[in-house]
């Protein structure tokens, strides 16, 4: 235990921010550098060591929280970063962007604020880079057999990163033009400098793990013929289809999903354009969906100069404090104030789009809403609250609800799909074609990144069994798990 009066002495202490007024001019992560290692020690040591660490179980990849804490607490940063990485392959995505259900797990959250273990986790790791610590673990032997892995987010990296080190050649296909998948195009720079993800690529490499980029199977290569080349494929290609608005104008020009217009934004970060072609910039905003993406589209468009910005969300306002329908340690669904929304805009709750308006040019300049009541379980419009909203450009980032199957993919794979339309599989996450894997979204449905990467080292796990008949790799999850993270 690292201080047994640790949290009866510290308050809780998180991450500083940048003034808002400083981090909208520029594309920097939020936070102050700096600000977290001269606290970490005080915040880890309110780690109680419980009998049962409930944040085990909270979290996906049953992250050896208490251990770490302890080690953070002694500043022996070399022994904490062994711990953080006997679990998770990419901590510094973890610590930047999970909602850490883990610390919803906490047993000290069940009457005080529970343990930072997120800014934990992220000043861990950074002090391992900054130290060296974290280095290429290439395979002692190579086992002769290859695998391909379709997809290169944070499942796919974490199957390929455990099916190297097992000895297996690998190689990662990516249909876009740099690796990393919705952590490069999907996530703004504000909440995770690509650098990140840059250093790890070359980690892997070192390690001996192979990279394709702008190459789609399914349309580049068949899905068949890759089947044939290789003795084992993982597929971790994302649920990419978006949940549209078919509302009358969703056809006007200006209405976009999130993931048409985020990908440009960072773009622009990478050096590709010198503007996006789709910009807030003096525009009045309206993005429509309430979650994460939601608010990296409401960020986004602070930095591009909106000249205002509204979130609606279909749902009622969260509470502050849990439901008695989502006790602890469950994860709960609490009002949350990101760093996107501190920049400023206006959130509204129980509404929904009842149509677009656009000018004689066909472009959208009105997003006419009415507020909403659930009734039986569907929201029903309430009479009389009808109103607008001015709106040139509106984002759609209502999630997604599926795997992307234009490509041909699943149809060339001959896969099966379960009754949620995506990729079925087993407990060992095979598919109903043999040699054929499948992790994360593609398989899971739309989920977390946590959730991501525990899919990708289970499923790193069944392949390898698969090739060699047995497997020393650990299996953090089953297909069916749900943890406490419902």
């Amino acid at each position: 235990m690292a201080d047994p009066k640790g949290f009866l002495t510290h308050e809780r202490e998180i991450a500083k921010t940048r003034p808002v007024e400083e981090r909208v001019k520029d594309w920097n992560e939020v936070y102050q550098p700096g600000s977290l290692l001269p606290i970490i020690s005080k915040q880890a040591s309110r780690c109680m060591d419980c009998g049962i660490p409930f944040c085990h179980n909270g979290c996906p990849l049953g992250n050896l929280i208490p251990e770490w804490n302890d080690y953070a607490y002694r500043e022996d940063w070399t022994e904490a970063s062994e711990r953080l990485h006997a679990t998770n392959n990419f901590p510094e995505f973890t610590g930047r962007l999970c909602p850490a259900p883990c610390e919803a797990a906490c047993v000290l959250g069940i009457n005080q604020p529970p343990v930072t273990i997120k800014n934990v986790e992220v000043s861990i790791i950074d002090k391992a880079w900054d130290n060296g610590d974290v280095t290429p673990q290439p395979p002692e032997r190579l086992s002769g057999k290859t695998v391909a892995v379709i997809g290169s987010g944070p499942a796919g990296l974490a199957a390929a990163q455990q099916l190297t080190r097992a000895g297996h050649t690998v190689a990662v296909y990516e249909r876009a033009d740099r690796i990393g998948g919705l952590l490069r195009y999907g996530i703004p720079e504000f909440k995770m400098e690509k650098r990140h993800i840059n250093r790890r690529i070359e980690q892997m490499r070192a390690e001996g793990t192979k990279f394709r980029t702008e190459v789609e199977i399914g349309r580049d290569i068949d899905a068949k013929k890759l089947r044939k080349r290789y003795d084992a494929v993982v597929i971790a290609a994302g649920a990419t289809t978006s949940r549209d608005l078919p509302v009358p104008g969703r056809e006007l020009n200006g209405i976009h999903f999130a993931m048409e217009y985020l990908p440009l934004a960072n773009k622009v970060q990478e050096g590709d354009l010198t503007v996006a072609p789709i910009t807030a910039e003096g525009k009045h905003v309206v993005v429509i969906g309430g979650g994460d993406t939601g608010a990296d589209c409401v960020g986004t468009a602070h930095r591009q100069g909106a000249a205002s910005v509204t979130q609606l969300e279909i749902m009622g306002k969260p509470g502050e404090e849990r439901n008695p329908n989502q006790p602890w340690p469950t994860f709960p669904m609490l009002y949350k104030v990101t760093s996107a929304h501190e920049e400023g805009g206006e959130r509204l709750y129980s509404v929904s789009t009842t149509h677009f308006e656009g000018d004689e040019d066909g472009n959208v300049q009105w997003l006419h809403l009415t507020e909403v009541e659930f009734k039986d379980g569907k929201p029903e419009p309430k009479p009389g609250t009808e109103r607008k909203l001015p709106a040139q450009l509106v984002t759609l980032a209502m999630g997604f609800t599926g795997t992307d199957q234009q490509n041909g993919l699943v149809e060339q794979f001959g896969l099966e799909l379960d009754a949620r339309g995506n990729v079925a599989r087993d407990s060992d996450f095979a598919t109903n074609v043999p040699g054929v894997y499948v992790a994360g979204d593609a398989g899971r449905g739309q989920s977390l990144i946590v959730w991501a990467i525990a899919e990708g080292r289970s499923a790193a796990r069944g392949v390898d069994r698969f090739l060699t008949g047995v497997s020393a790799l650990p299996a953090p999850i089953k297909p069916t798990d749900r943890a406490l993270t419902v």
